[in-house]
């Protein structure tokens, strides 16, 4: 059984209604090193998230919409607005964000992001 959850933040009417609603795009992310404690527990969440022709989901995007929609406590342990917190290792479909250009990635269907916090306590 999985533990993730699925989350459909598209508009309540159809997306005819919206003529800039083009399709919805369905990403994962994933939570690890103690993550998922900030995020009710959750080690995962299913999205789909609405495209539209005027703008692009990013990772800078999605990181303030997973701060301000989904952490339970503590958000600046995650992210300050569309910025990452040092220390939290943040990967696409296994690859370093970085190499893609950080917070710019455009994300993609099916893209898996995950984000590891590198800090432990001792």
């Amino acid at each position: 059984m999985s533990d993730a959850t699925i989350y459909d933040i598209r508009p309540e009417e159809p997306s005819h209604s919206d003529p800039s609603i083009l399709k919805v795009m369905q990403v994962r992310v994933e939570f690890g090193g103690g993550l998922e404690i900030l995020f009710g527990g959750r080690k995962a969440l299913d999205l789909e998230l609405p495209e539209s022709k005027h703008e692009n989901w990013n990772i800078g995007k999605l990181i303030e919409y997973l701060r301000e929609n989904f952490i339970k406590e503590r958000e600046e342990l995650f992210a300050t607005g569309e910025k990452i917190r040092p220390g939290i290792l943040v990967l696409v479909n296994d690859v370093d964000y970085e190499i893609y250009g950080a917070t710019s990635y455009t994300l993609k269907q099916n893209d898996t992001i995950l984000f590891i916090s590198t800090l432990h306590g001792g």
